[in-house]
This record gives C-alpha cells, structure tokens and sequence, in this order.
C-alpha cells in the first residue's frame, strides 16, 4: 500500500497541487497572524517602493510555506526564482542564481537548512548589502571581485530551523513558524479543492477526510484525490460520508489518522523497548525508517495527538497510545514519564 505522508509522496504533491494552490491572501486558509503580519510588511514596503526583507518560513512538511512564497510574489507583483538547497552544489551555481536576478525579484529557496554550509559565506554579503564577492584565481595571485546585486528578497524554507546556523538566521529580517491547522480549516480547505476538481462532496465526507489529514493541507488535499478515485470506481463520483469511510480503510487510515507506519512505530516502541524510552537511532533501526521521515513527519503528528512524548533520555509512548492501539498498559511506563 502506498503511503500518503513519506518524503516521495510529499514531493509528488508539491507538483500535483499547482492547481490547488491559493493565489491570494483571501484565498489562503488559516495562519491568520503570519498572513496579517506579512499584509503590512508588504504594504509599507510598497508604499516606500522598496523590495520587502528577507523571509525565513518554517514548519513541517505541507503547511503552506511554498504557497505563502508564491502569494507574497503575487502582492508585490514580483517575478519568482525557484530553487532548493540540494540543488546548489558549488559557490559558481550559488552565484549564477544571484547575479541573474533583477530588481524587486523574489527568490524562494526551499529546503535551506540542506544549502552546503561552505556557501554560508556568499550569502552574507549577497543578504546584507546585496554584494557578491568573487574570487578570482588561486592562490597569492587571487583577487575579490565584488558585484553589486540588484535588491530582491530571499524567502527561505525548512523543515529544520535548527540546522541553520545562527549567523544565517540573523540575516533575516523576519521569521515565521508555520503551525498545524485546525480540522475546522482542514475543512474548508478540502471544500475548496474539491470545486477546484469538480469533485462532489458531501459535508459529512469533508468532515472525516478532514480529520485524518494530520492538520495538513497537503496531506488533505491527497487524501481528497486518493478518495475520489475510490468515490469514481466504486461508487458514482459523489463522495459521501460512507464512501469516504470506505476508502480511508482501504488506505489502511484509523479514525485518528494514523497511516500503517505510525501504528508500527508505537508498537515498536511498545513491544521492543517495553514502551520507551528509546532513542532516535535505536528507534530508527528497529523500524527502519529513516531518522529524518521519524523527527519531520511521524513523530510531530504523534506528540500532536498525545501518544508519543519525548524525554531527555528518549522517545517514551502514553498511556492514550496503549488505548488506541488495544494494548494492556503497563503501570510502569508512567513511571518513566515523571
């Protein structure tokens, strides 16, 4: 069965939800105190013809933060270059991408916190005084060429807030933490894609995609289409209450939202290590999972519905774990909680 929330998926998405994408402030739903911030930010940045400072977004995967870019280069009326941290290499692509740019220019930089850390250093001056220092030959013959850049914004996104060093961070002039949605938003953002789709559905059905779609939107949005095909071939189109409940069990996704991985983490935990703790790599072995999918994707979720908790010495899972899953909880896991 495929898995709707691992890293491959997650990148499938960010192609498939180019339609679904909002293209307006009054078409993005929740983050109510980053879109107001970001309203005046972009609106006395106007009003003194400046290019707006440099944003630094993070949160989990599928909150919103690819889609904030875009809509910031809407207001502004600004042209977008994209490009990741993965995909910088070496100084020369890092400084191809720089000097390409032209005046009032947004570029978005996903996956940050996986930028090489010897790049840092072309950054400083590029972020600060829109300067780009280029070496010239090696050695003691070698020389520093700088070239003024014309004044665009970096919005940069990550996962992992803490993997950017402290002296990149403070280059940015404003930062943002993307939270959870609430299924109430969840909701009405899966409503809104299904107009967008053309897809009919009922209020019920919205309601029971919405929550199992681990208060994100991109999650929502896959499970919606992961329905439809079910609602198409089983059914005549019309997702319902009891078609959405139908497919959502095919997927093998509890009333909680919980896909096979993360039940199996839970009684890995429980069965291997006597309900925790247990640390990330013991953790990761046991499961074999990668430590990044557990830390980004699984764990946040679980910690969200209170059945895992995390100790200074390890991952510990709760008494509410042991009550969904059906296992006899043992009174010696709340010790170790305390």
């Amino acid at each position: 069965m495929s898995r709707v929330t691992t890293y491959a998926q997650l990148n499938e998405d960010k192609k498939l939800d180019n339609a679904l994408r909002p293209k307006s402030f009054n078409e993005y739903v929740g983050q109510e105190k980053i879109k107001n911030n970001l309203k005046i930010l972009i609106e006395a940045a106007k009003k003194r013809s400046e290019a707006i400072e440099h944003i630094l977004l993070y949160g989990n995967p599928g909150l919103g933060k690819t889609s904030l870019a875009y809509i910031i280069a809407n207001e502004l009326n600004s042209n977008i270059r994209i490009t990741s941290g993965p995909a910088i290499e070496k100084a020369g692509d890092l400084a191809a991408i720089l000097t390409n740019l032209n005046q009032g220019d947004i570029l978005f930089f996903d996956e940050f916190h996986r930028l090489n850390k010897t790049l840092e250093e072309i950054l400083y001056p590029a972020l600060e005084d829109f300067k780009l220092d280029v070496v010239i030959g090696k050695g003691p013959s070698a020389r520093t060429l700088q070239i003024d850049l014309p004044r665009f914004t970096l919005i940069a996104a990550t996962t992992r807030i803490g993997l950017i060093s402290s002296p990149l961070r403070n280059r940015f002039g404003i930062t943002f933490h993307l939270n959870f949605y609430p299924p109430s938003e969840i909701k009405k953002i899966i409503k809104r894609s299904a107009d967008l789709l053309n897809i009919q559905i009922e209020n019920e059905a919205a309601e029971i995609i919405s929550n199992c779609s681990r208060f994100t939107p991109r999650v929502a949005n896959r499970l919606l289409k992961r329905v439809r095909d079910y609602a198409q071939v089983k059914g005549d189109g019309v997702i319902t209450k009891e078609i959405a409940k139908q497919a959502l069990e095919m997927l093998e996704i509890d009333h909680l939202g919980l896909e096979p991985t993360d039940r199996y983490i839970l009684e890995t935990i429980i069965e291997k290590f006597d309900g925790g703790p247990v640390g990330i790599s013991a953790l990761s072995a046991a499961t074999n999972e990668e430590k990044d999918a557990i830390e980004e994707i699984y764990e946040p979720y679980l910690m969200k519905l209170g059945l895992l908790t995390r100790t200074p010495k390890g991952r510990i899972v709760t008494k509410l774990a042991y009550k969904h899953l059906n296992i006899k909880y043992s009174n010696n896991v709340q010790s170790k909680l305390w």
